[in-house]
C-alpha cells in the first residue's frame, strides 16, 4: 500500500462525523485548536485505525529553600488509541498508562515548591507533585451526526476525565516541553484522572456543550488500582473554536468530598481558558491562558492563573510558564494559627530543549529553571524571598505526523 493510500485511509477513519479535525481532540473530551500538531505513530489493522502516543521526561530536579528537596525522577505516560466506524458514527477507545509511581520517588512524587493536593500516609502532600496513577485513562467515546449541523458525543470511563477545565497539562501542546506540573493543577484540571466518568455532549463545528457525572474523590496513594466511588459530582463545559488556531472553554464543577482527609468538605470549581496555536514553517507556537477558582464548603476561596507558551523552531524549543497562585496555610501544612490565612505567590519557569531525531522517535536534552516570588507571610517558612529551582532532563516522544482530518 503506497503512502497516498495510507494517508487517505488514516483521514477517512480519523474524521469526526461533522468532518472536524482529529487534531482538535485533547484530553478526555476537551477541545484544542485544529492546527495543534499531533505526535504519534499511526497504524492500520483491517478497518481499525490505531495510534500510539507517549511522553517520557527523566532527569535530576532540585528545589531550593528549607522546604525543598532534590532527586532523580521521571514523568511519563503512554497512550494507545483505536478508532473504527460504528452504526453510522465513530467509535474511539483509549488506554493511557503511567509508571510515575515507580519513577517519581514512590508515593510522595517529586519535589515542587508550593504544590499541594492529595495525601500520603494520612498526611497532606505539600511542596511535592504526586505521581499519576497507573491507569490514567481507560475510556470509550462515540460520536454520531444528528439532524442539521449537530452531532452527539457520549464518553464513558472507569478512569477518565469529566468536562471540567482545559485540556489537561500532560497533553497541552503549550506545556509539552515543560516537565514540571502547573501549581494551579488542583484549581484547573486535577479531575483529569477520575475513577468513574460519564459525559454527554452536543456540538456543532464551532460550539460544544457537555455535562458530566463523575466520582469527585481524588485518587488515593495506591497508584495501581481503580478507586471507585459513587458518581456524586457533576460539571458542565462550553467550548468554542472560532478559528483553526483558537480554542476557548468555560466550565463549572461540583466536586463532592474530593480530599480523603477532609471528607466533609466539597468544592465548587470555576475555570476559563483560551489556547492559541500557530503552525510555523519549521515548527509550532502554542500558548494557553487558564484561570481556576475553588470555592470550598468550608474555608476561604482561592484562585489561580496561568500563562504558558511553547515555541518550537526546527530542533529548538523555548518554553515558559508564569503562574499566580493562592494557598491557604492548611494547604501548605503551616502552623494551626495560619491555617485559614491566604498567601499569594508568583512563579516563573523558563526552559529550553534541543531535539535530535532517532528514526520515528525524537530525543531531546533540556533544562528548566524556576523562581518563586513569595509573599512576606510565606518567606519565614521557606527561608528565602525568592526560592529557586531547576531540572535538567531528557525527553523522548514520537515525531510529528502530518495534519489529519478537516477543519471548517
Amino acid at each position: 500500500m503506497d503512502h497516498e493510500t495510507v494517508s487517505a485511509d488514516h483521514e477517512s477513519h480519523l474524521e469526526d462525523p461533522l468532518g472536524l479535525s482529529m487534531s482538535r481532540e485533547g484530553s478526555g473530551t476537551a477541545w484544542q485548536p485544529d492546527s495543534t500538531p499531533v505526535y504519534g505513530h499511526h497504524f492500520m489493522a483491517a478497518d481499525w485505525m490505531l495510534m500510539l502516543h507517549y511522553s517520557l521526561q527523566a532527569g535530576y530536579i532540585d528545589q531550593g529553600s528549607t522546604r525543598g528537596d532534590s532527586q532523580f525522577t521521571s514523568m511519563n505516560w503512554v497512550m494507545f488509541m483505536a478508532q473504527h466506524a460504528l452504526l453510522g458514527g465513530q467509535f474511539t477507545s483509549r488506554v493511557m498508562l503511567s509508571a510515575e509511581a515507580l519513577t517519581t520517588g514512590g508515593k510522595r512524587g517529586y519535589p515542587l515548591l508550593l504544590q499541594t493536593g492529595e495525601s500520603v500516609d494520612g498526611e497532606p502532600l505539600h511542596d511535592r507533585q504526586h505521581p499519576h496513577d497507573l491507569f490514567m485513562e481507560v475510556a470509550a467515546k462515540y460520536n454520531h451526526a444528528l439532524a442539521g449541523d449537530f452531532a452527539l458525543e457520549v464518553y464513558a470511563a472507569p478512569s477518565g476525565e469529566p468536562a471540567l477545565g482545559p485540556v489537561a497539562f500532560p497533553h497541552r501542546s503549550s506545556a509539552s516541553a515543560n516537565p514540571l506540573a502547573p501549581l494551579g493543577h488542583h484549581w484547573q484540571d486535577s479531575t483529569h484522572i477520575s475513577f468513574g466518568v460519564v459525559t454527554v455532549g452536543l456540538y456543532t463545528r464551532q460550539l460544544k456543550l457537555e455535562g458530566s457525572w463523575f466520582n469527585g474523590r481524588e485518587p488515593d496513594e495506591n497508584r495501581y488500582d481503580f478507586d471507585f466511588h459513587p458518581l456524586n459530582s457533576y460539571s458542565a463545559r462550553l467550548s468554542y473554536n472560532p478559528l483553526a488556531d483558537l480554542s476557548f472553554q468555560v466550565s463549572y464543577g461540583y466536586l463532592k468530598s474530593p480530599e480523603e482527609l477532609e471528607p466533609d468538605i466539597s468544592v465548587q470549581r470555576i475555570t476559563a481558558s483560551g489556547t492559541y496555536n500557530r503552525p510555523l514553517q519549521a515548527g509550532n507556537w502554542a500558548t494557553t491562558a487558564v484561570f481556576g477558582h475553588n470555592i470550598p464548603s468550608s474555608g476561604p476561596s482561592t484562585s489561580s492563573a496561568l500563562l504558558e507558551s511553547n515555541f518550537e523552531l526546527s530542533r529548538n524549543t523555548v518554553f515558559g510558564r508564569l503562574e499566580f497562585i493562592q494557598r491557604t496555610g492548611s494547604d501548605l501544612v503551616l502552623p494551626v494559627a495560619d491555617a485559614q490565612s491566604v498567601f499569594n505567590a508568583f512563579v516563573l519557569e523558563l526552559g529550553y530543549v534541543r531535539d535530535f531525531e532517532l528514526g520515528p522517535t525524537t530525543i531531546g536534552f533540556g533544562a528548566v529553571g524556576s523562581a518563586n516570588f513569595l509573599s512576606g507571610g510565606l518567606q519565614p517558612f521557606y527561608g528565602s524571598k525568592v526560592p529557586l529551582g531547576g531540572m535538567v532532563f531528557l525527553r523522548l516522544r514520537p515525531g510529528a505526523v502530518a495534519h489529519t482530518g478537516h477543519s471548517h
